[in-house]
């Protein structure tokens, strides 16, 4: 099935920032593993898991659109050691993603692509309620404990 030349551009703009959070939590989670942090190298990796799973799902939705995925953009981000940098890092990004999202669902309404909508709503509310609250709760814990005691439970 022949995709809307709109949709496809805006699904690799997503696709786009999707692969950039694998690439942040990858490289984030692996930071946290070096530091000791292995509770917080495991939830990381984990997050980077639920990336690669929206990328994939993007990927798949662009090939049934009999479109070409573009594997090769990443947006900038910033390596960071201190964790409430790292997660207010990821949570603007998380937030872009979230603003992406809900641009891609009103494309597909004002197109009337409502496979592509349903390939995106679970997205957005998995980015919605695990990734951006997740993090906006981390980072209320570092500033409620501080940083030293929330990361002495995260060894």
């Amino acid at each position: 099935m022949q995709g809307h030349k709109d949709i496809i551009k805006k699904l690799n703009e997503l696709l786009t920032a999707e692969l950039t959070s694998i690439d942040s939590y990858f490289v984030h989670s692996r930071v946290m593993k070096d530091l000791g942090y292995h509770k917080l190298y495991e939830q990381l990796h984990h997050e980077m898991q639920d990336e690669q799973g929206h990328a994939t799902a993007i990927i798949e939705r662009i090939l049934f659109l009999e479109a070409t995925p573009d594997l090769g953009q990443r947006l900038p981000f910033k390596v960071e050691r201190k964790v409430k940098a790292m997660f207010e890092a990821d949570l603007a990004f998380e937030l872009k993603v979230r603003h992406l999202l809900v641009e891609a669902i009103d494309l597909c309404l004002q197109l009337k692509d409502f496979g592509t909508k349903e390939v995106l709503e679970p997205l957005l509310k998995d980015t919605e309620e695990d990734h951006i609250d997740w993090l906006e709760t981390q980072i209320s814990l570092v500033d409620e404990l501080g940083e030293s005691l929330y990361l002495a439970e995260k060894m």
